[in-house]
């Protein structure tokens, strides 16, 4: 029964990957494809764990917390570009400004 249970888990979650690749292909503006660039890293997070109980292996659990990280990272940093145009953000001291506090 949990078998059946799973194999219908992995149809529902894999037809959402494909709309969520719609949508990123679609997406009308960049923000809604970062929302389903983000989406698409839960479902494929969602695939690994049901594709690990359905063979009954423990290493997919340590792919899907990797999987985790990295949409973290990668939606963290793509929100960020769009808000201020860079990633990393470089602070000017005073002193290298030219600026002294004399």
């Amino acid at each position: 029964m949990i078998t059946v249970a799973i194999l219908i888990g992995l149809v529902l979650v894999g037809l959402a990957c494909v709309l969520s690749i719609y949508r990123l292909w679609r997406g009308p503006t960049l923000p809604d494809r970062i929302l389903a660039l983000d989406t698409l890293t839960i479902n494929v997070i969602a695939l690994i764990v049901l594709f690990g109980l359905w063979i009954g292996n423990t290493i997919n659990f340590e792919a899907a917390l990797l999987m985790a990280v990295l949409g973290f990272i990668s939606t963290v940093a793509l929100s960020k570009y769009v808000l201020r145009g860079q990633i990393i953000e470089a602070h000017i001291d005073d002193n290298q400004a030219g600026k002294s506090g004399d």
